[in-house]
């Protein structure tokens, strides 16, 4: 592949072309905060905190830097007013979600995010994918899944597979941005209480 240059925050960036924004960022030693991002996974671009402003040919757009590809000439803020605002405007609705977590309070006080700006519809998943994703292409063998759409969807541990693999695994549970311990109680939950809705589970 070749390389190709571009801007972030004002330095030029040298990238082999193919790589997102967020991998030619953190090569240059810029941080760019992401939720759902793994580098043993494909991107995925489900939280959006990693959104950026990019400049190509002159039409600026807000776009996910962990899917976003490079190009030629490319100029990307990291931060702006528009990003920033963007950026508390997905954690606060995270935050309705969970609350507790460290990883959105850290990021709330970085950004000037209300904890408090929306109801609470406390689930302590923010569907960022991680256990999914990482159950289905490193350990391959899809214990977990989403299931359900849009509001209600969820994610749950599948009772016949996990049963077998989960306890002996467990590598998912540290990738959770919002709770290892609530990882480790919706499997202890999906044992000893399938329901139909779990057994629907899927890796849509």
């Amino acid at each position: 592949m070749s390389e190709i240059s571009l801007k972030i925050d004002g330095r030029e960036v040298k990238a082999e072309e193919g790589t997102t924004v967020l991998e030619a960022a953190r090569s240059a030693g810029i941080n760019i905060p992401t939720l759902c991002h793994h580098e043993k996974l494909a991107p995925y671009g489900a939280c959006r905190i990693c959104v950026v402003e990019v400049d190509a040919r002159g039409r600026k757009n807000l776009a996910a830097a962990c899917v976003f590809p490079v190009e030629q000439n490319l100029a990307v803020r990291t931060r702006s007013e528009k990003v920033d605002k963007t950026r508390r405007m997905v954690l606060e609705l995270l935050l309705a979600h969970a609350p507790d977590s460290p990883a959105l309070q850290g990021l709330a006080e970085e950004y000037g995010a209300e904890r408090d700006r929306f109801e609470k519809e406390s689930s302590f998943c923010v569907l960022c994918g991680l256990c999914v994703r990482y159950c289905t292409e490193v350990k391959k063998k899809n214990a977990i899944g989403f299931f359900d759409r849009g509001a209600r969807r969820q994610i749950s541990f599948i009772p016949e597979i996990s049963y077998q693999e989960c306890w002996k695994c467990k590598e998912c549970f540290p990738l959770c941005p919002t709770s290892y311990l609530q990882a480790a109680y919706h499997l202890t939950e999906a044992l000893a209480f399938p329901s139909p809705s779990h057994r629907r589970a899927s890796k849509e």
